[in-house]
């Protein structure tokens, strides 16, 4: 008898007024990110001194909005910043402006956490480093209108132990909530937020919640050439879709590694079908549990992939995305996956670019 209590008052409190409203705000949300891209600028680890740089400037801004995007993802790297002595108003005061900058020309902004530290053997003094940062940056912008700002919690949390993300993620959650109960968080799953983990997790106890994941299927292709990634991805001139004609031959440095294995799947994962039925996968488990979700980053890496097969890759991502009514963002601005062929302009954008993320000068 008590089992069934329990089951009715808890499927009355999923069904009630404000559960459903709450839910109802996070997918409208979740949707106004829609046509978003990220802009590379605080979270270059690789630039020394990153804040001395004008960052985004209003050309920029004038640009992006010419090509119907309407959200910006806005990465941070605050572990960095923080492990270099530099003064978190310094970093606040940039992010001050960014948000200026996107009320004057009506964009959407994401607050992303970029390049943290958490593994399995660090977590219980890790996430209390991440919840002192987040209760900063709400403190400090628990006044901004939630229908515009939004915060993204973690950036493609490691190949951690599942629980031990999601409890990390629980208490950082818990702890913003004491202070803004009403902004929309951004959570994904670990292993870099994987499609796949996404799948398997288990959705936290707030309705207020979009849940991201970043697609680069096949990452064989995406990556091709990425030193940062190491030999798996040592295999360059592959083109989308897979083409038998062209396929290069494996490169020696790939050998054993799961570059290989990707190599020779790659004429069953290279196309449009497959993009479709892996982005399928995240949109089955948005909707068994009744929440909203975004891909946060798409986009092929464009030191060795062909013009004409960077166009295609993203055409055939935005159009499955649109189709599975599921908002994405592309990455990057104005850095190595950049969507432009040299400095960001209309000139610039390819004609085969501006087909693939929609835009036409007639607009």
């Amino acid at each position: 008898m008590l089992i069934i209590i329990l089951t009715a008052v808890c499927a009355d409190a999923k069904s009630s007024p404000k559960v459903q409203q709450l839910r109802a705000q996070a997918f409208k949300r979740a949707q106004s990110l829609n046509n978003g891209i990220s802009i590379s600028w605080l979270e270059q680890t690789w630039v020394k001194q990153p804040l001395s740089e004008e960052g985004i400037k209003k050309t920029d801004l004038e640009l992006l909005k010419k090509l119907g995007f309407k959200s910006i993802r806005l990465p941070v790297a605050f572990s960095r910043f923080e492990a270099e002595h530099i003064p978190a108003e310094r970093v606040f005061t940039c992010i001050d402006k960014v948000i200026k900058q996107c009320h004057t020309y009506g964009f959407k902004l994401v607050i992303d956490y970029h390049y943290g530290k958490l593994t399995d053997t660090n977590y219980l003094t890790e996430t209390p480093k991440i919840i002192a940062l987040w209760l900063k940056l709400t403190q400090r912008y628990k006044h901004e209108n939630p229908d515009d700002v939004f915060f993204e919690l973690y950036n493609e949390p490691p190949k951690i132990n599942p629980k031990v993300w999601k409890d990390a993620a629980y208490n950082i959650l818990t702890a913003i909530r004491k202070i803004d109960k009403q902004r929309t968080l951004i959570i994904g799953a670990s292993n870099y937020n994987s499609i796949y983990e996404l799948s398997r997790f288990v959705r936290l106890a707030d309705e207020n919640i979009i849940y991201t994941f970043h697609f680069y299927e096949p990452f064989f292709f995406t990556h091709q050439g990425a030193e940062w990634v190491g030999n798996q991805v040592a295999t360059t001139g592959v083109s989308f879709p897979y083409n038998a004609e062209n396929f290069p031959a494996l490169n020696p440095k790939a050998k054993g590694t799961s570059g290989e294995s990707n190599y020779n799947l790659y004429k069953i994962d290279g196309n449009e079908r497959s993009i479709n039925d892996k982005l399928r996968i995240v949109k089955n488990w948005a909707d068994k549990y009744g929440v909203p979700i975004i891909c946060g980053e798409y986009g092929v890496y464009n030191k060795y992939a062909d013009p004409g097969s960077r166009c295609r890759y993203i055409k055939a991502v935005r159009v499955a995305l649109k189709k599975l009514n599921i908002p994405g963002m592309l990455w990057d601005y104005n850095s190595s996956f950049s969507i432009f062929t040299g400095k960001p302009s209309v000139k610039s954008l390819s004609a085969c670019m501006r087909d693939a993320i929609g835009y036409s000068a007639a607009k």
